[in-house]
């Protein structure tokens, strides 16, 4: 396998310090806009010759897919934020290589009804071209980090081997991480923690089908397990719950998010100045005036969570709670992943929350390589089987946990 991974902020330099630890691809070009940071990723790597940088722009269709070509890789692992899933999705097809990411093509809200109706949900325009894929017997793996990805994988492995039947799947992510010495500091690149969390999230329930609700509905307080505790989770889109009633079936599937109430004030806050916008705003500069992205200049201002790592403390949790029937009577659970930030840092020099996303890309690797995985379309992590996923993910040294409710 010749992998070209896309993108080497936190979550792609993590990528390539797990996969350094594993022998199962010939080689990994590492790339990015800014070519110093695809540098210091592969440098950090001491004499591992499988890995080389190069400068590319993901929203540059034909230099994704010459650059694939140039250096025969074929996988691309998208590590970018959601702006650039299309022309990447997009750049694998041309070059014949199978697609990888870990967040889905954006999503618009209806133009009426928000927060009643769907509009351009989540991964649409990946789905859309779907039957292209499966045609041709190419593969693109959408929604493969740990939210959704490993979430989705626990929702396959309760479907194949916990429940008879399942009423509701509800992922629920939680933490007790502190940064020290910030007041405001998102622990995930904060293009996407705007994006999910102040659009319409959306509720699948199997008489009505995909729904929305308003931003950060139907708070509840759920108990996280290792010593994190308590958290109020509210809703917030998420891929999960427009992948997971694909291919398991489920009365009803929501995604919720521990937030906290000073985090949630302080989103509600940036979307009132209009800081969450993503179209371009002129502004004067020495040079006249320049058009700039709200957003883009939010991000600017905040560090970046890459850097982090140093002064996190705690523990951050990914998992799905599944209730339903096993055997003729009722059955709850908790299929869950937990990462200390001191363990990652020690261990890999990556904070928490970005070292989680990355190692389930990875796993998904090794699997695709070794022909465990194997499929063609576009199709998300549920439609594979679970069980050699989470066996890996444990060889990996990071163990997951099942909790009876």
């Amino acid at each position: 396998m010749r992998v070209l991974l896309v993108g080497a902020g936190g979550v792609g330099t993590a990528i390539t310090r797990i996969a350094a630890r594993r022998p199962f691809f010939e080689a990994m070009v590492v790339a990015d806009y800014d070519p110093a940071r695809a540098e210091a990723a592969v440098a950090a790597l001491g004499a591992d010759g499988r890995f080389h940088a190069e400068r590319v722009d993901a929203s540059d269709e034909a230099a994704v897919a010459a650059l694939l070509d140039r250096h025969r890789c074929d996988v691309l692992l998208n590590a970018t934020d959601p702006r650039f899933v299309m022309p990447l999705f997009h750049a694998a097809r041309t070059a014949g290589a199978r697609y990888v990411d870990m967040a889905m093509s954006l999503s618009r809200p209806h133009p009426e009804r928000p927060h009643e109706e769907c509009g351009v949900r989540l991964g649409d325009e990946q789905f859309a071209e779907a039957a292209e894929w499966a045609e041709a017997g190419a593969l693109a793996l959408v929604g493969m980090g740990v939210e959704p990805g490993l979430s989705d994988v626990f929702a396959r492995y309760a479907a194949d081997e916990l429940f008879d039947e399942i009423e509701e799947i509800g992922i629920r992510d939680g933490a007790n991480l502190i940064v020290e010495g910030h007041d405001f500091a998102p622990s995930f690149n904060i293009w996407t923690t705007v994006e999910e969390c102040l659009n319409p999230p959306v509720v699948y329930e199997a008489d009505r089908g995909w729904f929305t609700t308003a931003p950060f509905s139907e708070p509840e307080v759920f108990d996280f397990p290792e010593g994190i505790g308590p958290v109020e989770c509210v809703n917030v889109e998420h891929e999960e719950v427009l992948l997971v009633p694909r291919w398991v079936k489920a009365r009803r599937v929501t995604f919720k998010y521990g937030l906290g109430g000073e985090f949630i004030e302080t989103l509600k806050t940036l979307h009132r100045l209009g800081l969450d916008r993503t179209e371009p705003v002129t502004v004067p500069s020495a040079r006249g005036p320049v058009q700039v992205s709200p957003r883009d200049v939010l991000a600017a201002c905040l560090p970046d969570p890459a850097t982090l790592g140093g002064s996190m403390h705690g523990k951050t949790c990914a998992g799905a709670w599944v209730r339903g029937v096993k055997d003729g009577a009722p059955r709850e659970v908790y299929l869950y992943h937990v990462v200390d930030n001191q363990w990652s840092m020690a261990e890999y020099g990556s904070q928490a929350v970005v070292w989680q996303t990355a190692v389930n890309p990875v796993v998904a690797l090794e699997l695709l390589a070794t022909g465990v995985w194997s499929g063609a379309g576009v199709l998300g992590p549920e439609a594979f089987p679970a069980r050699p996923f989470l066996d890996l993910l444990t060889e990996y040294g990071s163990p997951w946990g099942l909790r009876e409710q």
